[in-house]
């Protein structure tokens, strides 16, 4: 067993001095593979970023201007609706608390569960209300994106853009103007909705 060891430990000092003399003795100019691919610079070239400012484009695209005239008229029918449903309550309040002295007590329970009633068809047509708002708004969004969407597709055909992103204020905190295509997207944007009206 002592002898076994003992000719282990010589066959490792074997090898570790050859694989010491391998290593020392390969020639100083002789470059090393590269760990990490490079990227030639033509490659580099074909990736190209551009931007629109969604702010911009908000206010010059017409069928923006649209869907906000729409969502306010939207707007107004809803709160007109609920107004008039709490005016009709707040009428019905008032008359009760006038017959109040001359109700007798089954009376008075009628008119506390008409109130009541009155508070739950109120609160349930203005979560309706404001659903049916919601689906509206984002209808008309959904269909704002797809046409911005659509948009910049046939028009990356010939620019040849990696990339085009919608510039938010505080979402980049540099851009360069020269990438700049708000002019064009309004542009081509108002000319096809004006073309498809």
């Amino acid at each position: 067993m002592k002898n076994g060891m003992l000719v282990l430990n010589a066959v490792l000092l074997v090898a570790v001095g050859v694989l010491f003399y391998l290593h020392f003795s390969a020639p100083k100019n002789a470059q090393k593979a590269p760990l990490v691919k490079q990227v030639s610079p033509s490659n580099t070239n074909n990736f190209k970023i551009a931007y629109f400012e969604m702010d911009s484009l908000e206010a010059s695209f017409a069928m923006v201007k649209v869907v906000k005239q729409e969502l306010s008229k939207r707007e107004d029918a809803v709160n007109s609706e609920l107004t008039r449903l709490e005016k009709g309550y707040q009428n019905k309040i008032a008359q009760y608390q006038q017959q109040g002295p001359t109700m007798n007590q089954v009376q008075s329970e009628a008119a506390q569960r008409d109130v009541m009633q009155m508070q739950q068809t109120i609160q349930s047509r203005k979560q309706a209300l404001d659903q049916e708002y919601q689906d509206f708004y984002m209808r008309k969004m959904k269909d704002v994106k797809s046409k911005i969407e659509t948009f910049l597709t046939d028009y990356n055909n010939t620019k040849g853009y990696s990339y085009i992103f919608a510039y938010e204020p505080g979402l980049f905190y540099y851009r360069d103007t020269a990438y700049n295509i708000t002019n064009d997207v309004i542009k081509g944007l108002n000319a096809a909705y004006t073309k498809k009206k």
